[in-house]
């Protein structure tokens, strides 16, 4: 590996597929999801660790969570947090700490990676990151790691790439967002397809290269206020650039745009985490593929995940893929595969109080 990375983690989702266990005032990144002993945020910086130095990471979030990044990665300063003031999805998020770092060190090489990730295999992993870091290097690539599938899955993003582009890391030729079963089929089959991880690793000065010529607004605002990042007036001019700027993913606003986006597929056991039903795909299962967290007796119910409080009995009979959870004041039982009906349970459980969001 040539250098040290700078690593920068998302972390300003707030996680309403995993309602009611993520709240906005702690969202899933910040639990300890799979019981490990570490938050999911914290799983993420002790994987990027092995990279390189905690100086070296940036932690981009909002403002409410400032706080909690603190307390749960104590190893930072202050000044590797960058509190977003308003929600603009992941282009407005990695401009701000892209920006940030390339003036502090103008041939900075990022990792970019979603804080609520699971990563099984760890050595894959790091050889993944190690080809794209060195493949980074040529000026202008935008490199992303691409998944290799193992079922149509429709809740995914795909991305074809050209076969002869190279031995392993390979050109990207299209972007599709989660298709439907019978396309996603078809991705599956045609072996040029992976899935979109959401993770991306290259020079600082390639992606700003890439805002000025497809994100001209971006570019403009970070350029006007480049003077600020790093001293006083940086909170001030970060909250004025936010209100300028619009809602986009780094997809839509760069990856399809650039003729020199790169894939690298990997297999390294990914699970973007995005639901209760990737979460269950992950659990221990008894005999009837049942997930029980909780003091629970079951009867005649299968491929359903329970997780309650367990200072009561819960007892359960007569269901087929449902979930069922208790977190503090809200219990929550619906279709396990449900996902999509999410972010109406959170509108309507608001009108009834925020606190139970």
């Amino acid at each position: 590996m040539q250098e040290e990375p700078y690593i920068v983690i998302m972390a300003g989702g707030i996680g309403s597929r995993f309602w009611p266990y993520s709240r906005h005032d702690r969202p899933k990144q910040f639990l300890d999801v799979l019981g490990t002993g570490r938050t999911l945020l914290q799983m993420t910086y002790d994987r990027f660790h092995e990279f390189t130095t905690s100086e070296k990471f940036y932690v981009v979030t909002t403002k409410n969570y400032f706080d909690l990044v603190k307390e749960q990665l104590p190893e930072l300063d202050e000044k590797q947090i960058l509190a977003e003031p308003l929600r603009r999805n992941t282009a407005t998020c990695i401009a701000y700490a892209s920006y940030k770092i390339n003036k502090i060190d103008q041939n900075a090489t990022l990792v970019v990676a979603p804080a609520d990730h699971l990563i099984t295999q760890e050595k894959n992993f790091r050889v993944a990151i190690e080809k794209a870091i060195i493949g980074a290097q040529l000026k202008g690539r935008l490199i992303t790691l691409g998944i290799k599938p193992n079922r149509p899955e429709t809740g995914y993003g795909y991305i074809q790439y050209h076969e002869k582009s190279g031995e392993e890391i390979f050109k990207v030729k299209t972007f599709t967002e989660k298709p439907n079963f019978k396309l996603a089929k078809a991705f599956l089959e045609s072996g040029d397809f992976v899935w979109n991880s959401g993770m991306f690793v290259w020079k600082a000065s390639s992606l700003i290269s890439a805002y000025d010529k497809y994100m001209p607004d971006v570019a403009e605002v970070f350029n006007e206020g480049y003077q600020f990042l790093g001293n006083e007036g940086e909170s001030e001019f970060i909250t004025k650039a936010y209100s300028l700027l619009k809602n986009i993913s780094i997809d839509n606003g760069i990856m399809e745009q650039s003729d020199q986006v790169y894939v690298i597929p990997a297999d390294f056991g990914w699970s973007d985490l995005g639901s209760w039903k990737s979460l269950f795909e992950l659990k221990k299962k008894d005999r009837k593929n049942n997930v029980i967290e909780g003091n629970v007796i079951l009867y005649e119910t299968e491929n359903s995940y329970i997780k309650v409080n367990g200072d009561k009995l819960v007892v359960v009979q007569g269901l087929d893929n449902y979930l069922i959870n208790e977190s503090e004041n809200v219990i929550l039982i619906c279709k396990l595969d449900a996902e999509k009906k999410f972010r109406e349970f959170v509108a309507n459980a608001k009108k009834k109080g925020k606190d139970y969001i």
